[in-house]
């Protein structure tokens, strides 16, 4: 991508939002009817889990969404670092990640915890590939000091600036 030309507005993020809710969807079912053994453990636990991980997800959706205002600033071809974007380079991504592992948590079923590892690797391969190749070539040393700081998906509450 040459540097003068603006990034996608939505990324890959309809391709891995709607991959791990299809994902999930297919999990919860297999779940439901018993194709999938169940061993539940720690149920309230997993249940406090699960609604604190959709908080979360929602939280960073929001942040990101409507806070930041991403989609403008993508329009005008600016690298935000600041805000949630301080704490996490994919705060997005990190939302639906969050989202989907509190589901699974809900349904509290062991055999279904692989499935957040898969989405955590499913979204470094897809970000790698794309969107971060995107961003170093559009804002090149500005975007490699940022991404040498701040975590992919995983937020870090202690390196919030405004």
């Amino acid at each position: 991508m040459k540097k003068s030309k603006t990034l996608p507005i939505y990324g890959v993020g309809p391709i891995y939002v709607i991959s791990c809710l299809i994902l999930t969807i297919i999990a919860l079912i297999l779940n439901c009817y018993k194709i999938i053994p169940v061993l539940k453990f720690l149920d309230l636990f997993m249940i406090i889990l699960g609604i604190l991980f959709i908080i979360i997800g929602a939280i960073l959706w929001l942040s990101a969404v409507l806070l930041t205002q991403i989609d403008r600033k993508i329009k005008e071809g600016k690298l935000i670092t600041t805000g949630i974007y301080s704490i996490v380079r994919n705060p997005i991504y990190s939302a639906f990640l969050f989202i989907f592992i509190g589901i699974i948590f809900l349904v509290n079923n062991i055999y279904l915890l692989v499935l957040p590892i898969t989405f955590w690797i499913y979204l470094t391969i897809l970000l790698k590939l794309t969107e971060e190749k995107w961003l170093e070539d559009k804002f090149t040393d500005e975007y490699n000091r940022y991404s040498k700081n701040v975590n992919r998906v995983i937020p870090n509450i202690f390196k919030y600036k405004k």
